[in-house]
């Protein structure tokens, strides 16, 4: 738990990270000054009581305990005396590696105290400030940056003698570091001597070893300006732990998840059981956070993460308090003052206790408060004027300091009122070497760190994601490919893995806006632009020529007193802002980009073990285009899948190799394993995104490069992953996919060609990879594109197959029960499509069969191929209770075996042709089909289009097999009675599937077809009364039966309007009825009756002629548009009117109608010769008459065209029809 400093609880573990619980609202000098302090982390041990010495006790003596160990000591001068180390210039980044969680976000500012105390103090002291400065995020780091002992590294080394010309040319040419008196060791000694006689101890302390007794005597007694010079880093080379692999020895064969790998690399503090990417080497370059305490600071609202080594002692009326040892004749001045007073808010340390001394004799002890030391005598300061300079400081630094990656230099020269700022990194720059600036490793490590941690959480916060990639960015440019691969390798990776392949593209505009709205949004990239607040504070356009580098100045230190001097400038740079990718294929370029990178890094570290071929990468690696005459046909493939499953068992036991010759657990393995797996997923979306644009070969191009990044894959990794698996699934699946696509639009197969050869370079340089460790061609037979039909369905076939095995032998397909079910609905449509193509093959050998009566070899092997595939696919569906498309596979089945009937039909021409028993098998079956496709729908209700059509198909075969046996009876191996009777149920059962009620788009089709099949019985009917003699009663029964199926065959030719000639066929047969019905009449009544009866028939024509005028007007009328006064052939049918049958039927209209009107006048004449005629029998006459009379006329003039003869008949009709109503015999 972290508690106020001095509390006296142990310490938590370094890294952990909690909330603040206690703090402090301190009301000072008038003034409001808002101040808390949480202990993150002490090494101190539980606090000692301060002994209070007696007066005239003599500091100039070593105590017994002096500079010995003890448990409630510690390690001697490092814990409860305080760190008597010097400060170490990258302080601030061993804080930072230790509290990632805080960096970039919470914090603003991250330093050793004494740093903070000394920027606070500028306005009042005359000392020279030189500080460095990065920026992590939000965050500012700061850092002591010893310019003469750089200089003095730099005579010894060659290093930073860019520094020192700048600095000697431009900064300060006179100051040089004062050597530190013996006044200076004097009072050190005696003070180191105070603190352990203040320690309330019984003197037993033990004896340190001599080692550590001369380490610590050493900076005490004599430490000279050589101390600290130990803390600068050796010029920077790549870690150890970079160089070699770090989990070589423990990691075994573990397979790894991404956020595994990621933890593994970045060795975020928490994941203890991970190997630090660091070692102790690093320790040694002065990146170890040493500091006794790490307190998170918070003053007004400036969040500090502050390393502090004040001693703090318990005692007196508080938990603790602050000791501090003063020479009696040398007043507190106010820079002291400042300095008590921060060290104690720093650490919330209530009280001081001050010492008074006269030449190391002690004279009397002083408790104060930390509220009233600013009001101490001599040493008046403004609490408010110190958080005024704070935030003046800190708004200046952050207003300026916004490149990421660069080192800024704040400079105050000694005595001098003006502090400048320069940007190092640039200075820099205009050297050969980067790495001259020791601070560019941890900056970059840091940056790494921060980028680590946050994405270890990224699926919590994706606001995020922007500033991940801008820390990842400016980290790489600080590095270099061939010192820190591992370091390279893992960003571009983490980068690669910020864009969501899987999420639609409307997610990316809603949860990485383009402009950023946060103050994360800073800009690695833009230009440098001069910063100014409202009073120009900034500008430097009258400073002297010579400071022309510097990025700002402060012209006074008096203006950092100033309440809101400098306002903090957060600009929102949509640079930094994650970008919106404007499509799939962008994002995906972007992810292979980083891929390609990390790739890159870990070839190039790779030691190379054996000689590989020397490919160049700029070189395209060509992509096998497969022609039918070389490919081996759906026989080979049978031995690829073998081979391929074969080798997909192996992956299962582990087996793996590399020809690069990396080894299994090390960095590049883990590393390279990830990066292929994350580039196949980019091609496998790619993909998918071209099958969607219909853009097949390039589809077939992106699936090929997906299945050959997983082979690599398969190749490396000792086990597969079932995660890893199911993806392979899916790749196989939508290569089945696009196979299909490919078959079905073989139209456009030269276009798919050039897509699917085209290569990027960015392609052909991951192949080279890959090619490194892998031949990639396992998977070459289900990607290569053929231009066989047959050969491209069985592929695709395979690839489903494939899919299926693999969830089948990985025990996944459970786990994935979509997964399963999309493969087996695929398995089944392809099954199908096959089952399709061997049908429609055998169709076609069948019309191309002619003279011969048999049925071919190849047909009957097409027939049970094409069986096969779709009774396979009916399981499939079956499976998964699919009812649906097995009812379709069912109802192609049927027709299926309407083909076989058909090819079993004699050849035409063959009068003696008759319905065989084979067509009668195959047609049965083929109903069984249909029948056990409505069965498996149930209902309508559960697909009606699909219900509608296995009905159709059910009707159609019913009508076909009664028409061929009403057509073709085959009366040598049945009676007559027999065959009228199936035809008679057959058609009756085409009734009933025939549906004319429901309204579609079928519906005028049904109802053509019900016409036809009343037509058909009624003509049936009208035969079998014509034919048969003798049973009265079977007589009746068919005469009532023929009446009725005219009558509503009529009544459904009338619905339609587009069958004119059928609908006039039914009235003339039912004329032609009426006819033989009057031959058997005897009485004149009954014949006129009759005849009046088929005379209104005709009558009712009237709307079929008014549709063949209709017809042939606008086919005049077009004739005469096109200009063509051409006559066209008489049986030409462009407009939809078969003229030659209309000339026929017109033909026998004319006669039939000559017969009854001459019938009718003959009788009527007679009639009223008899017996004297009604006024309505002569009026019929006499129309009849005049009717006849004109029909005789036109009959005997040839030349009336098609139309005339039409509006003829037209003027004739409307005459019958106008004639009395009180004729006799109308019906």
């Amino acid at each position: 738990m972290e508690e106020p400093c001095g509390a006296g609880a142990a310490a938590p573990l370094r890294g952990d990270a909690e909330e603040p619980k206690q703090g402090s609202v301190l009301f000072l000098g008038g003034n409001e000054v808002k101040s808390s302090a949480v202990v993150k982390y002490s090494s101190a041990p539980p606090q000692a009581a301060f002994a209070r010495l007696q007066e005239k006790t003599d500091l100039k003596l070593p105590p017994a305990n002096w500079l010995r160990e003890s448990a409630k000591l510690g390690a001697a001068g490092t814990t409860i005396l305080g760190n008597s180390k010097k400060s170490k210039p990258f302080s601030s980044f061993g804080m930072a590696y230790d509290f990632i969680d805080s960096v970039g976000n919470d914090v603003d500012v991250v330093s050793d105290s004494e740093n903070i105390k000394k920027l606070l103090k500028i306005p009042y002291s005359k000392s020279h400030v030189s500080m460095a400065v990065h920026r992590i995020g939000r965050t500012l780091l700061l850092d002591e940056l010893d310019i003469q002992e750089l200089f003095m590294r730099s005579s010894q080394t060659g290093d930073w003698t860019w520094l020192k010309e700048f600095y000697q040319r431009l900064i300060d040419q006179k100051w040089q570091r004062k050597k530190k008196s013996k006044e200076h060791w004097y009072q050190k000694a005696i003070l180191s001597k105070f603190l352990y006689y203040s320690i309330n101890g019984d003197g037993a302390a033990q004896p340190v070893p001599s080692t550590s007794k001369q380490h610590q005597e050493g900076p005490v007694a004599g430490e000279s300006d050589e101390a600290g010079r130990a803390s600068w880093p050796a010029p920077f080379e790549m870690p150890s732990s970079l160089s070699e692999d770090p989990g070589a020895s423990n990691q075994g064969n573990v397979p790894l998840e991404p956020s595994y790998l990621v933890g593994h690399v970045a060795s975020a503090p928490r994941e203890q059981n991970l190997t630090p990417l660091f070692n102790d080497g690093e320790n040694s370059q002065g990146l170890k956070n040493d500091f006794v305490r790490n307190i998170l600071w918070t003053f007004e609202d400036i969040h500090m993460l502050v390393g502090s080594n004040m001693p703090i002692f318990g005692g007196g009326r508080y938990p603790a308090v602050s000791l501090r040892l003063r020479d009696n004749n040398k007043p507190i001045n106010v820079l002291t003052g400042i300095d008590y007073w921060l060290d104690n808010l720093i650490c919330n340390v209530p009280e001081l206790v001050m010492c008074f001394h006269v030449n190391g004799i002690v004279q009397k002890y002083e408790m104060i408060k930390t509220e009233d030391i600013p009001n101490l005598e001599n040493s008046n300061f403004s609490t408010k004027v110190i958080k005024d300079i704070a935030q003046n400081i800190l708004s200046f630094l952050k207003s300026n300091c916004t490149k990421e990656g660069h080192t800024y230099w704040l400079f105050k020269a000694s005595g001098s009122d003006i502090v400048k700022l320069y940007d190092l990194t640039t200075l820099c720059e205009e050297t050969e070497d980067k790495y001259q600036n020791p601070f560019t490793m941890p900056v970059a490590i840091l940056l790494y760190k921060v980028a680590c941690n946050m994405m270890l959480k990224k699926n919590q916060n994706k606001k995020h994601y922007g500033t991940i990639r801008t820390l990842l960015l400016n980290c790489l440019k600080l590095l270099d490919n061939g010192r820190h691969p591992q370091i390279i390798a893992s960003a571009n990776y983490m980068l690669s893995e910020l864009f969501q392949l899987d999420e639609p593209k409307k997610e990316d505009s809603a949860d990485f806006p383009m402009n950023g709205n946060s103050d994360e949004s800073y800009s690695e990239e833009e230009e440098e632009m001069p910063d100014s607040d409202e009073n120009g504070s900034y500008s430097n356009s009258s400073d002297p020529p010579d400071d022309n580098k510097a990025v700002a100045i402060i012209k006074s230190v008096g203006e950092l007193s100033v309440p809101e001097k400098y306002k903090s400038v957060h600009r929102i740079r949509p640079s930094c802002a994650f970008p919106v990718c404007h499509g799939t294929e962008e994002r995906c370029r972007l992810v292979l980009n980083h891929v390609l990178e990390g790739l890159k890094s870990v070839d190039s570290s790779v030691k190379k073990e054996g000689d590989l071929p020397a490919a160049d990468p700029s070189t395209p690696i060509p992509l096998k285009y497969e022609d039918e005459s070389t490919s081996g046909g759906p026989e080979s493939l049978e031995k690829q899948m073998a081979l391929f499953l074969d080798k997909m068992g192996s992956f299962q036991k582990g087996k793996h190799s590399s020809q690069s010759g990396m080894i299994p657990g090390s960095w590049q393995y883990k590393m390279k394993l990830q990066l292929i797996l994350k580039s196949s997923r980019a091609y496998y979306v790619l993909s998918d995104a071209a099958v969607i644009l219909q853009k097949y070969g390039r589809a077939l191009r992106y699936i090929k490069l997906a299945l050959q990044c997983h082979d690599t894959y398969c190749c490396l990794c000792g086990s597969m992953l079932p995660e890893v698996l199911v993806f392979l699934c899916q790749c196989l699946t939508l290569c089945g996919d696009i196979q299909l696509m490919l078959a079905q639009n073989a139209n456009n197969r030269a276009a798919y060609l050039e897509e699917y050869n085209y290569q990027t370079k960015e392609d052909q340089e991951i192949l080279h990879s890959l090619h490194r460790e892998s031949r990639c061609q396992v998977f070459a037979w289900a990607t290569d594109l053929s231009t066989d039909l047959e050969y491209q369905l069985s592929v695709s076939c395979k690839c489903y197959e494939a899919a299926y095995e693999i969830l089948l032998f990985s025990n996944l397909k459970s786990q994935n029960p979509e997964q399963h079910i999309q493969v087996l609905k695929r398995m089944g449509n392809i099954r199908n499509e096959i089952g399709v193509f061997y049908m429609n093959q055998a169709a076609a050998v069948q019309t191309e069969r002619v003279g011969n009566k048999n049925v071919s070899t190849t047909e009957q092997q097409l027939w049970k191929k094409s069986f096969s595939c779709f009774e396979e696919g009916i399981q499939n569906f079956e499976s998964i209770d699919d009812a649906t498309n097995a009812a379709l596979l069912l109802c192609n089945t049927g027709r299926l075996m309407r083909i076989c009937a058909q090819a079993h039909c004699a050849a035409e021409g063959d009068f003696k042709r008759e319905f065989s028993p084979e067509e009668a098998l195959y047609y049965n079956k083929a109903i069984d089909y249909y029948l056990k496709a409505l069965r498996s729908l149930g209902k309508r209700d559960v697909h009606p289009a699909v219900w509608d059509s296995v009905n159709w198909e059910l009707s159609t075969t019913y009508f076909t097999m009664a028409t061929l046996q009403q057509d073709y009876a085959p009366l040598s191996r049945k009676a007559q009675e027999q065959i009228e009777k199936e035809v008679s149920e057959a058609m009756m059962k085409s009734l009933k599937y025939c549906d004319v009620d429901t309204v579609s788009e079928r519906q005028p089709l049904c109802q053509y077809r019900a016409a036809t099949i009343h037509h058909r019985l009624a003509s049936m009917y009208h035969s079998c009364l014509r034919n048969q003699v003798g049973d009265e009663h079977l007589r009746k029964q068919h005469r009532v039966l023929a009446d009725l199926h005219y009558s509503k065959a009529v009544r459904l030719f009338q619905l339609l309007k587009d069958a004119p000639c059928e609908f006039l066929r039914v009235q003339l047969e039912r004329v032609a009825f009426a006819e033989f019905q009057m031959a058997s009449q005897n009485s004149s009544a009954g014949k006129l009756k009759t005849l009046s009866g088929a005379l209104d028939i005709m009558t009712k024509t009237k709307g079929a002629f008014q549709l063949i005028r209709k017809e042939l007007v606008a086919e005049t009328e077009q004739i005469s548009k096109d200009k063509s006064p051409e006559s066209l052939p008489v049986n030409d049918s462009s407009a939809g009117l078969n003229k030659e049958e209309v000339l026929k039927l017109l033909g026998i209209f004319e006669s039939r109608m000559s017969f009854l009107l001459l019938q009718s006048i003959k009788l009527l004449t007679s009639s009223k010769k008899k017996m004297g005629g009604s006024n309505d029998e002569e009026a019929v006459l006499k129309t009849n008459k005049q009717v006849y009379s004109l029909l005789l006329r036109a009959t005997a003039n040839k030349g009336l065209s098609l139309l005339e003869r039409t509006e003829l008949i037209l003027s004739l009709l409307e005459q019958l029809a106008a004639r009395g109503e009180g004729s006799p015999g109308r019906q």
